[in-house]
């Protein structure tokens, strides 16, 4: 017994370690560019440029910067964006959901929309779907917020205010904080991780979602590996389905439609835990993102179908 516990920790605290060096990789180069950007006076030039769009979904210009970084980079780059300008900012918890909910959907894009390519599926097509449902997700919810008054409670901001008055050295040493609590966050992400593993409620969800995917366009082959991408995340499905196509084991409706859903809901666990922990509530990041995922590829899978029906008919 003492032994495993002893495995487990060391397994635990490499994994924490691998994925803390991939944060401070990217993190650090970024919080020294938000640095550059917030002396320059060009965070608020920036903000302009990215207001229309974050008006829309109902958010402060600036947080446009930090959504901009974890599509181009991580969810790790967005949070240490977030981290160097949301203590200077009067944010809801409403706002960091709904800033939360956008970073869920649209994250990483260059290196996950090369996945949905190697899978044979047009990049054009589930980028628009990406950015077109995260920003249609936001508006609602945003405004659903504000019609109900759910979440408008100041957000309590756990990372250490980092302005530009500060000297360099005063700077890094707060920024040196914020990483560490960002390391702090990602243990107990891998901890929780961890034990929804050992108790099985991660196997529970893909049991739960398996029997209702084959009614969103997969088959039975399709529908465990969306599954597992929806869990877990786009680099662990999107690998399955690139084998499964390999072998061709799946008809290429299904590549589509699994990918697509697996662009609107991926990384339900891990991701979704990570949001949590920067504010964001179950509610906006997990709840209402899988209703709105369902619904949206229920509608794309009939519309789909009423179009190659069609097409189908005029070539005959």
């Amino acid at each position: 017994m003492l032994q495993r516990m002893r495995d487990l920790a060391l397994s635990l605290g490499k994994d924490t370690w691998l994925t803390s060096w991939e944060l401070i990789k990217i993190t650090v180069p970024i919080m020294i560019l938000t640095r550059i950007l917030e002396e320059m006076g060009l965070i608020v030039v920036i903000s302009r440029w990215l207001e229309p769009v974050m008006g829309l979904i109902g958010l402060p210009g600036e947080l446009g910067l930090v959504w901009a970084t974890a599509m181009l980079t991580t969810l790790y780059g967005g949070m240490a964006v977030f981290a160097a300008l949301a203590p200077g900012l009067e944010l809801t918890v409403a706002h960091v959901t709904v800033l939360c909910a956008a970073m869920l959907f649209a994250h990483s894009l260059p290196i996950e929309l090369s996945i949905s390519k190697k899978t044979g599926v047009p990049v054009t097509p589930i980028a628009t779907l990406r950015l077109g449902g995260a920003v249609l997700y936001c508006f609602i919810l945003s405004r659903l917020c504000d019609s109900f008054g759910l979440w408008q409670q100041p957000a309590p901001i756990i990372f250490a205010e980092v302005g530009e008055h500060l000297s360099h050295f005063s700077w890094a040493l707060k920024q040196c904080r914020n990483i560490g609590l960002i390391i702090v966050v990602i243990f107990c992400v891998l901890l929780f991780m961890r034990l929804l593993k050992v108790l099985g409620v991660l196997d529970l969800l893909e049991r739960i979602l398996a029997p209702v995917l084959p009614h969103f366009g997969m088959g039975r082959q399709a529908a465990p590996i969306t599954v597992v991408g929806m869990v877990l995340g786009i680099g662990y499905g999107g690998a399955l389905i690139i084998r499964e196509v390999a072998a061709g084991k799946m008809a290429r409706e299904e590549i589509f439609n699994s990918m697509a859903m697996m662009a609107l809901c991926h990384g339900l666990v891990e991701d979704t835990l990570l949001m949590f922990a920067l504010g964001g509530k179950l509610g906006g990041i997990l709840w209402g993102r899988i209703i709105f995922a369902l619904v949206v590829i229920f509608i794309l899978v009939r519309v789909r179908g009423v179009f190659t029906g069609s097409r189908k008919c005029l070539t005959t």
